[in-house]
């Protein structure tokens, strides 16, 4: 293992291998983070239908454009970082990462997802790394 922890290469490369507890770890901590601003946006909207209505005709608040763009932003760094690590998780079964596509297709998805969370990987090393949790050119 490296001496420290790489994130960069974790959540935003696409290079090397991942094991299926650091990808559904990065999974848990993603949803997490993105929650946070989602949360914050529907504290500062109405829940009530009829407070809604009245809102439809007005411009939002500062404070839920201000979290619907942070909500905005930090969804979209996140799908990049879900697809670096689904691309790495499936590195390590041995397949290229173009079969990262199927998590797009509706139904086929949560098949995918579950493939990724529960097959073991390649023991020892493949045409995508040495070893697993390690970016393609690392060495033991």
């Amino acid at each position: 293992m490296p001496d420290r922890p790489d994130y960069l290469w974790l959540f935003f490369k696409t290079s090397g291998r991942l094991s299926r507890a650091a990808y559904l770890l990065s999974f848990m901590f993603m949803v997490v983070v993105v929650s946070f601003p989602l949360y914050q946006y529907m504290r500062v909207m109405p829940l009530d239908m009829t407070e809604m209505a009245e809102m439809a005709e007005a411009p939002l608040s500062g404070a839920a454009q201000m979290w619907s763009t942070v909500f905005l932003v930090t969804m979209l760094v996140f799908l990049w970082a879900h697809i670096a690590t689904s691309i790495k998780r499936v590195h390590d079964v041995g397949k290229p990462g173009i079969l990262v596509v199927l998590l797009f297709i509706p139904v086929v998805s949560i098949v995918a997802f579950l493939f990724l969370c529960i097959f073991r990987g390649d023991p020892g090393p493949n045409p995508y790394g040495v070893r697993t949790n390690a970016p393609a050119n690392a060495r033991d």
